[in-house]
């Protein structure tokens, strides 16, 4: 479903998750070719002083690139002192969407009406943080739980031993969420439990209607980021993640073989000649 208002006149819009669709932990990486091939790499984040998120060089170039012709917003489920840690390459952002779609920012300050609307549908339409909390708080098993977490007072999320964790405790977490409106998402180390309202694709209609994007662009790795690719006019995945665990794909979406920061290269890559050719 595209998001464009404007058809043919107004600016592209390119929509991105972060972490593990264009910058990656050093965990993350996948670099599999051997050592003296591999990519330059750009640190794009630190966190208690030490290294925390990497980009390639050619991806932070492609980036600039980017920024330069598109309206580039990045779109991330962390919150915004977590959003406001990484140092991208290229103009600043004018627009940033943090916690899911929970805060849209604006020149680095929150949207107060926006973030208020959200707010009122959550109340209306799902089960309330506090109740999810308390399940967790229950059912997690202090063997694979390493810590839980509230981001924004808008949904939780958990830390794990991935190794030691139960693949049919996600499931039933999952099973149990969705009766209350949430929906659960597993990435990496992290289970997420987010309300369905709370979406990345609902504030990036907001900034495609505010912009007047003629086109939009979207790219993502995980369930949450479902929502935003089918809200584009076009989309990319990368090889790994929840999406492609699951052989997830939709007309509109390209699903790429590339796995790990190369992916994020490649992303880059599609973004700017779909730019290009718009």
């Amino acid at each position: 479903m595209s998001t464009a208002t404007n058809p043919g006149t107004g600016p592209v819009l390119v929509a991105s998750d972060l972490d593990r669709t264009l910058i990656y932990s050093a965990a993350a990486l996948a670099l599999t070719m051997p050592d003296p091939r591999a990519p330059r790499l750009l640190c794009v984040e630190v966190h208690e002083s030490r290294p925390l998120s990497y980009m390639t060089e050619t991806a932070a170039g492609l980036l600039t690139d980017l920024g330069d012709r598109a309206v580039f917003v990045p779109t991330t489920t962390r919150t915004r002192k977590q959003y406001q840690r990484i140092n991208l390459p290229g103009p600043a952002p004018r627009y940033a969407i943090c916690a899911n779609g929970g805060h849209l920012l604006v020149d680095g300050v929150t949207d107060a009406d926006w973030h208020r609307a959200v707010l009122a549908r959550l109340a209306e339409e799902c089960a309330p943080l506090a109740e999810v909390q308390e399940h967790l708080t229950a059912a997690a098993d202090p063997v694979w739980l390493r810590k839980q977490r509230v981001a924004e007072d808008l949904f939780a999320y958990l830390v794990v031993e991935r190794e030691l964790l139960p693949e049919e405790w996600v499931k039933e977490l999952a099973a149990w969420a969705e009766e209350r409106g949430w929906t659960v998402s597993l990435q990496g180390r992290k289970i997420y439990a987010v309300p369905k309202p709370l979406t990345k694709s609902a504030a990036v209609r907001e900034v495609a209607r505010r912009t007047g994007a003629a086109l939009t662009l979207a790219a993502g790795d995980s369930l949450l980021d479902a929502d935003l690719l089918l809200a584009a006019d076009r989309g990319w995945r990368p090889g790994h993640g929840e999406l492609a665990d699951c052989d997830w794909t939709s007309p509109g979406i390209s699903a790429l073989a590339e796995r790990g920061v190369l992916a994020g290269e490649r992303i880059l890559r599609e973004f700017l000649k779909a730019a290009r050719q718009k």
